[in-house]
């Protein structure tokens, strides 16, 4: 896709950025920082994991930090290989009753503090393909820019050291942000009340003309709503693609209380086809937002998050055609075929899988948090 000066590239779907993770790693020569939520025992998580024993034995520094929710299916062992040769392997909060509900959702590869990945997928086989004719639809941003991998090492190496959390209850992490020549870094933490990420989208959103998002989870709080509606309202216009296939149904079955009142309100809403929707990308104006983060509660105040703001003229440009493109392969929900599709069962339904992720899952996971 477009790139500023080769120093930002979008990559599409795993056919594209897992190539370029294995190429990063493999020409690593100083340090190798890997930061995710899923790591899967599969074709793809064994290459990157050969890839980083590769690297560990030429003397790179090689840590890896990986959810351990998120991971949990891993086989106790399987990363005693990279251990053996000198890998530092970390779990972000081991599983306790007293703070199970909060994770470590980033995503994040830095390659001797130079060049840097992030975005939405995870280590798995499940994104490998075009997200078009094989595998999830999900991207990852590439970074070529010293000043910008090395901030991103620095908010690595907070996650990595109090992974543990011994220091105490959640208070060893702080809300960040960072602003580069390239990018403006948003590292969110768990917390109530907005982050600097929300406040940045927001004010975004009060300023401009257009504003499009995908999204595969969306459960809008009432200041969002308001906020779209109020583009709407100066003579703007608001599309969202949402999932039609999803990974976890009853988060897409929560956020489909929200179709009626956002078509009323003059929102276009387009459901992605061909395959699962994990792509989290947010164009407002001429600034893009991308990375791990969903707009949801989880993601904005629950989890540890990563996003990072483009203002560039040609990142811009290139975010803009992944959206073009992806509407191609998108189906628009009218408002009257929607309501002939929600009979009373399913209106029923959705409003309980809303009920357990906006209130129940939200109350249990906050009080783990200082």
């Amino acid at each position: 896709m477009a790139a500023t000066a080769n120093k930002i590239q979008w990559l599409v779907g795993g056919i594209k950025f897992y190539p370029a993770l294995l190429s990063a790693i493999a020409k690593a020569r100083v340090s190798v920082e890997l930061e995710t939520y899923i790591y899967a025992n599969d074709e793809i998580g064994n290459q990157i994991l050969h890839a980083l024993i590769a690297a560990a034995q030429r003397g790179v520094k090689v840590r890896l930090l990986v959810d351990a929710f998120g991971s949990l299916a891993l086989p106790g062992n399987f990363f005693e290989p990279l251990r053996v040769v000198g890998g530092e392997i970390r779990q972000f909060n081991p599983l306790r009753f007293t703070r199970f509900g909060v994770r470590d959702h980033r995503k994040l590869l830095v390659c001797d503090r130079q060049i840097a990945f992030t975005g939405g997928a995870n280590i798995c086989d499940c994104h490998q393909g075009d997200g078009v004719t094989q595998g999830w639809f999900d991207l990852l941003v590439r970074m070529a820019d010293p000043e910008l991998a090395t901030r991103l090492t620095e908010e690595f190496d907070q996650s990595f050291t109090n992974a543990s959390f011994t220091k105490g209850r959640l208070r060893v992490f702080r809300r960040f942000r960072s602003q580069t020549n390239e990018a403006q870094i948003f590292a969110v933490r768990p917390g109530r009340g907005a982050s600097s990420f929300q406040r940045a989208l927001h004010q975004e959103l009060a300023r401009t003309a257009s504003a499009d998002f995908i999204v595969p989870y969306f459960l809008p709080s009432r200041r969002f709503r308001k906020r779209l509606l109020q583009v709407i309202r100066r003579g703007g216009r608001v599309r969202l693609i949402l999932p039609a296939l999803c990974d976890v149904p009853l988060a897409r079955a929560a956020g489909l209380i929200f179709y009626t009142r956002l078509l009323r309100s003059g929102v276009e809403l387009y459901e992605y086809q061909p395959q699962i929707l994990h792509a989290k990308l947010f164009l407002v104006g001429q600034t893009v937002f991308a990375g791990s983060s969903n707009l949801d509660m989880r993601s904005l105040n629950l989890n540890y998050e990563l996003m990072l703001k483009f203002t560039d003229p040609t990142t811009v440009a290139g975010a803009k055609e992944i959206f073009a493109e992806a509407l191609k392969h998108s189906r628009r929900i009218e408002a009257k075929t929607f309501r002939q599709s929600q009979n009373f069962w399913q209106r029923w339904k959705n409003y309980w899988a809303h009920f357990l992720i906006a209130r129940v899952d939200p109350l249990i996971a906050l009080r783990h948090i200082c």
